[in-house]
């Protein structure tokens, strides 16, 4: 069928524009025209669409973004193909972050094994606070302009990224209180703590923006461990940082509509 001596019926190529042939002969014809030019060129001239439309596709696969690793193991893990692409997008899921993450995590826990775990257990509920102020605003994510016309409410992707960051630092945190064995229970003291901040930050990111939101309940995380002398460790203190972080989901719930109209200040 590939001999340029002989070529398709005109029966053949119209039945072959409109999708009707059926195998083996469209296997046969689809073979022909890869070797034969007039053939080819007699099918343009008859069925421009069917041309047209091939090339327009070739167009859209060839400029289909290429998933990232994140993004295709967000997606065998069940998330939803534009939700992989938000939270692919994550400027804190990123190598460089992840490696300070770690690193952050390894040095106070090799002070909390040497020394008091308070350190430890201080710094760990800043790092998903610092993750967040990191994952949205037009200062801090290259990808903000287009999350801004994308077809989904703000807070919903504000609400995503946050819960990317927090589950990759907490497994983290997680990981590096296994290094402070002799603390027991205590070295897991940091979590309330951090989901507690996580929601402070968020809610003040509607009026503050995400760094300044960030840095407000940081040192305010700082003054409130000399104030009390780390006790918001024991369990009392646990407890007051549970009755906030309750509190301060209730207040971003009802603060989530002026994430669609962020400030200029961002």
């Amino acid at each position: 069928m590939t001999d340029e001596s002989w070529h398709l019926p005109d029966e053949q190529l119209r039945r072959y524009g409109e999708r009707t042939l059926a195998p083996p002969v469209l296997w046969s014809v689809e073979a022909h025209l890869v070797a034969c030019v007039p053939c080819r060129d007699r099918l343009a001239a008859d069925q421009p669409e069917l041309v047209r439309a091939g090339w327009e596709r070739l167009d859209a696969e060839l400029d289909a973004p290429v998933p990232g690793a994140v993004e295709r193991l967000l997606i065998r893990a069940g998330v939803a193909g534009h939700t992989a692409r938000l939270l692919a997008a994550t400027p804190v899921l990123r190598l460089s972050w992840l490696a300070a993450v770690v690193s952050t995590l390894a040095l106070t826990a090799l002070l909390a094994a040497v020394s008091p775990p308070v350190v430890f257990l201080a710094v760990a509920p800043l790092l998903p606070v610092c993750g967040v102020a990191l994952s949205f605003g037009p200062r801090v994510d290259p990808t903000y302009e287009i999350a801004v016309v994308a077809p989904t409410h703000m807070f919903r992707l504000l609400l995503l990224r946050c819960a990317a960051v927090l589950s990759v630092t907490t497994a983290l945190s997680a990981v590096a209180s296994l290094a402070v064995p002799h603390v027991g229970l205590a070295a897991l003291g940091w979590f309330l703590p951090a989901l507690t901040l996580t929601l402070l930050s968020l809610t003040l990111t509607a009026r503050l923006g995400p760094v300044l939101a960030a840095a407000s309940v940081g040192a305010g995380w700082l003054a409130v461990l000399v104030a009390t002398h780390a006790a918001v460790f024991v369990p009392a203190g646990q407890l007051a940082s549970a009755i906030a972080a309750v509190l301060a989901a209730i207040v971003l719930v009802r603060v989530r509509q002026a994430f669609d109209t962020p400030r200029r200040s961002w």
